[in-house]
């Protein structure tokens, strides 16, 4: 549905055709273009930078343009960690049960030599019995230093309990322990040796706490003798010490780790760093520097980045377009503003639902309508055009719904809005009705919540359950507004820009058009005549790769202006007499060649688009009325005078066909009158009849205004053969060796 620039061997001076054809406003259109582009992508891509000085008061707020590292508030919070962090304590097993063991057999030794006397293995135990329990944990201490076997703070806080917790024992029990027997030690042994072992497996920073128990354990114990039970009770007391230490390095390492595993706290983009009126104090000066805030220092590099970027982008589609044409540059500069305002709307729409987005809720993105332009492209410019579009609409959207703070695009979003946009073209580029536009929504939406489903897969799970279902509901959404947005633009472009979409055509080509119904009941013939041509011309056009349905539909429309004098037109007369036959030539002259007049006021009156209004004015041409110049050249002879005409007079005041598409129709248009003015048609007449309409309308300079070349003339001859032969196949003569091996065929098929 592009228009082609008028060629200059139109006759026409190139400037009337003002600004849709002019270099300098295309140029300017593109420009336009890549304005567009670096302001919606200036603030993604340009760093904010302020002029302001220390100890002043900001005038205005200052938000963060990025997602910053804030150390003073990371460092705080590292402190606060390692503040909450519990005191370490380390277990250190003295095996005390060996000192009780030990205790009771210097006891035995003691208590069975005779020749020392009761008072004074009292006072020997007295002296002895602390010693030896004093004298066992300090060598313990001591040999854990000389192994290393635990730091020094371990052991200097062992040995400093030790010393504070020792126990005294009662004066009365050092007076009983001489009278215990061997037999009395040997059931002794295994209780306390039991009791120590079941309190010092408790975790003891304690000893009191753990010597209370001591009793309780003692008289549920197997030993009965009372004085046995007192002094293993109080035996058992002294040895029993503090096990459980605190652990300086191990806490001081644990501090290390809170610090180190406290998260980097950030300043989240957008959130205020400094308050509008709040004095900037060197601190936060010094901060905004060291995050290039400041307009200190110049740097140009980020601009001319973008600038780049923009203009590859901008000259990326420019030359995709000037080169995808035939010929010259393929749109006229009316359309080239209709893309600039696709471009304008996808662009905006993608940044309403980035100014939703957060880093948290990513998934908005989604719900942005972003195959809106695309599928505009394709239904009212070119569907190659709207693929080329596609891209430059998901690299847009990597950038501006891009949350990542260290990414300049995001490839989760550029995927996204080029799967969409591909199936947004395939369903709906040759959409013949509203409803298609809605079918067209839906299939956006499912592939496209089947991409988020596939990327979140991919992403092994990044997002939570959660979060990916928001993003497959939002991107569901966003092809159902995708389909609702382009129902209800389509209209103004159409409007707008005189721009003929499918939709329209097959609108155009309802028979309950007022003027299709005009047609068919004022002039039945017209409207029969109109749907051949119709027929004919679309299969030609779509031969050569112009646009079939606008020829059908320019068809049906191409002689409407014989509604107004139906009578003067040989296929509407159903054989009554020719009213030509009773009028001067030049009078039937101006009759028939006012029906391409009379039918583009119709159409202007019933505001139908200007392509079928170039169609009903350009199909005929300039070509010449031969019938009505011989017949006005015989008048002059028989009256002997001089005829005061040249053959220009008996011309169709034009113009010339200026698009494929009105040279196709008028070629169906003679093609079809000629045909149907044979009354046995034979192959060969047809044949010939075909190429000499072509033929004539070529030496007749009629297509000199527009692009058909040579080649594509033979395939437009080609065609019509063809279709000429099916349409009319009940009429047409073949030849008898083209019947014979038909009958051969139908018999051996039958």
């Amino acid at each position: 549905m592009a228009s082609k620039q008028p060629s200059k061997l139109s006759g026409f001076v190139y400037s009337n055709y003002g600004w849709k054809y002019s270099a300098l406003t295309r140029y300017t259109l593109f420009a336009l273009l890549g304005i567009l582009f670096y302001i919606s992508l200036s603030s993604d891509l340009l760093p904010k930078r302020y002029d302001i000085k220390e100890n002043t008061y900001s005038a205005k707020e200052i938000t963060a343009p990025m997602r910053i590292p804030d150390n003073k508030a990371t460092l705080k919070a590292q402190e606060e960690a390692a503040e909450q962090v519990q005191p370490k304590y380390k277990i250190i097993p003295t095996r005390s049960e060996n000192l009780v063991t030990s205790l009771l057999d210097r006891i035995d030794r003691l208590n069975q030599d005779d020749s020392i006397s009761q008072s004074d293995k009292t006072g020997i135990y007295r002296e002895e019995i602390p010693q030896r329990a004093r004298d066992f944990l300090l060598n313990f201490v001591s040999s854990s230093r000389s192994s290393n076997a635990y730091s020094e703070h371990l052991l200097d806080e062992m040995q400093s309990k030790i010393k504070e917790q020792t126990y005294v024992i009662p004066e009365e029990t050092f007076i009983k322990i001489p009278r215990l027997t061997s037999q009395d030690i040997i059931e002794m042994k295994p209780v306390a040796r039991e009791i120590v072992i079941r309190l010092m497996n408790d975790q003891i920073s304690d000893a009191q706490t753990a010597r209370a128990k001591v009793a309780e354990l003692v008289s549920v114990s197997s030993l009965t003798q009372r004085t046995a039970r007192e002094v293993v009770q109080e035996i058992t007391r002294l040895v029993i010490t503090s096990n459980k230490f605190y652990d300086e390095d191990a806490t001081k390492e644990a501090e290390v780790q809170a610090r180190e595993n406290t998260p980097q706290v950030f300043i989240e983009q957008g959130e205020v760093m400094v308050k509008k009126g709040e004095l900037i104090t060197p601190e936060l000066y010094k901060f905004l520097d060291e995050n290039k805030m400041l307009r200190n220092e110049v740097n140009y590099l980020p601009q001319l980045g973008l600038l780049l970027l923009v203009s590859m982008l901008t000259f990326g589609l420019l030359t995709f377009i000037r080169y995808n044409g035939t010929s010259g540059f393929k749109y006229n500069n009316s359309q080239l503003l209709m893309l600039v305002l696709v471009f304008a709307i996808t662009i905006i729409s993608m940044r309403l639902a980035a100014y939703l987005q957060t880093d948290a809720r990513p998934y908005i993105g989604f719900l942005a309508p972003v195959a809106i332009g695309s599928m505009l492209v394709a239904m009212l410019l070119d569907i190659t055009l709207a693929y080329f579009c596609s891209i430059l609409f998901a690299i847009l959207a990597s950038i501006i719904l891009n949350v990542q703070q260290n990414t300049i695009f995001d490839f989760t979003f550029g995927f996204f809005v080029l799967i969409v946009s591909y199936v947004a073209i395939f369903a709906t580029h040759r959409a013949g009705q509203r409803s298609t536009l809605l079918k067209g929504g839906i299939m956006v939406s499912l592939f496209g919540a089947l991409t988020v489903f596939i990327l979140s897969l991919l992403n092994g799970g990044v997002w939570k359950e959660v979060d990916t279902l928001y993003a497959l509901g939002f991107s569901f959404a966003g092809g159902l507004i995708t389909a609702v947005l382009v129902i209800g633009l389509m209209p103004f472009f159409e409007t707008t820009f005189g721009i003929l979409s499918a939709l329209k055509l097959v609108e155009l080509s309802n028979p309950n058009h007022p003027l299709l119904r005009k047609l068919l009941t004022e002039t039945p013939g017209t409207y029969h005549h109109s749907v051949m041509v119709g027929n004919l011309s679309e299969a030609a056009a779509e031969a050569i790769g112009a646009d079939g349905l606008l020829c059908r539909v320019g068809s049906y429309y191409h002689d409407i202006g014989k509604t107004k004098r139906p009578f003067y037109f040989i296929e509407n007369q159903n054989g009554m007499e020719n009213p030509h036959d009773s009028i001067e030539p030049k009078l039937s002259k101006s009759i028939i060649v006012a029906h391409a007049r009379d039918g583009v006021e119709m159409l202007k009156e019933y505001k139908l688009p200007k392509p079928i209004r170039d169609i009903a004015e350009q199909h005929h041409g300039t070509t010449f009325l031969h019938y009505f110049y011989h017949k006005a050249l015989r008048l002059a002879e028989d009256k002997g005078c001089e005829p005061d005409f040249t053959e220009d007079d008996f011309r169709y005041p034009g113009p010339k066909a200026q698009s494929k598409e009105s040279a196709v129709v008028g070629i169906a248009d003679s093609v079809e009158a000629a045909v149907r003015s044979l009354r046995k048609p034979t192959v060969s007449q047809v044949e010939t009849m075909i190429e000499k309409i072509i033929k004539s309308r070529l030496d007749d300079h009629q297509f000199d205004e527009c692009d058909l070349t040579i080649k594509e003339l033979e395939t437009i001859s080609r065609t019509l053969k063809e279709t000429v032969m099916g349409i009319f196949h009940s009429r047409i003569e073949y030849p008898e060796d083209m019947r014979k091996p038909k009958k051969e065929e139908g018999a051996v098929n039958g």
